[in-house]
């Protein structure tokens, strides 16, 4: 299966973010991708508010997304924002494309480094998968790499790969924390990792953006014994890789985790 990894930096404008969507996921088309992953708060980027954009999944940005999946004939994973409880927003990823449809609302809220994601996300209630092409997908957003349950509970569901989408803040370790724990989770659900994060704004000449999380790159497609088939670097970027799903099976076989592992 090809697979493609979008490593964006969106901005405050809906619309442009919608732009680089279209563009991204037109080359991945053209290369030959199935699937093409987004980061997350691709519809809007941290540090603006988010509450005034959210809308349900059948509202304008998602129908918009909706319809470039089908006229590019892929099916597209890009982070996108609904309305949630108590004045709240989730914060959603959306899976669109021919036959294809499902979200996920980020069950992890990052309240840590200072930075309390709770006063304005509400919190998703579970895991949800996807099927492609015969091959089911987890998904995850940013701060839910660092638990390892949600991505074995998505590979005990029959998920091959699992998907993080990301905008992982910026500061000292940060960026080798990211890397160790994607390797971690290919290993701990013996999937496939397929990582994406906002690119480094300051890859761009922009510099940091604050205190809100922003991006620092690093996407990387990673296989179930926890090798990188791709690592980016920090700027904006796609990468297009083959994948083979049917590999996992004979992973588990090896290193049957999954199997072996006690409940306490």
């Amino acid at each position: 299966m090809r697979i493609a990894v979008a490593q964006v930096i969106s901005g405050a404008d809906t619309a442009a973010n919608l732009e680089l969507v279209w563009d991204y996921a037109a080359q991945a088309s053209n290369a030959g991708a199935r699937l093409v992953v987004f980061p997350e708060a691709t519809m809007r980027a941290f540090g603006h508010s988010l509450k005034d954009i959210a809308e349900p999944l059948d509202g304008p940005w998602a129908s918009e997304v909706r319809r470039i999946a089908k006229d590019l004939d892929i099916t597209i994973v890009a982070g996108m924002f609904t309305p949630g409880k108590d004045g709240r927003v989730r914060n959603t990823l959306l899976v669109t494309g021919p036959g294809v449809e499902a979200s996920y609302d980020k069950v992890h809220l990052f309240d840590a480094f200072g930075f309390t994601e709770s006063k304005t996300v509400d919190a998703g209630e579970g895991p949800v998968t996807f099927e492609l092409d015969g091959t089911l997908f987890g998904l995850a957003t940013c701060y839910d790499v660092r638990f390892p349950g949600l991505f074995t509970a998505n590979a005990n569901a029959g998920a091959r790969v699992n998907i993080v989408c990301a905008s992982w803040g910026a500061g000292e370790g940060k960026t080798e924390q990211w890397d160790l724990l994607v390797r971690a989770r290919a290993l701990d659900s013996t999937t496939y990792m397929v990582a994406c994060g906002q690119g480094d704004p300051e890859t761009t000449g922009a510099g940091p953006a604050g205190a809100a999380p922003t991006g620092v790159g690093h996407s990387a497609v990673v296989t179930p014994l926890g090798k990188p088939v791709v690592a980016l670097g920090g700027k904006p970027e796609l990468a297009v890789v083959d994948i083979d799903p049917a590999t996992v099976d004979d992973v588990r076989a090896t290193l049957p985790v999954l199997a072996n592992a006690r409940r306490f």
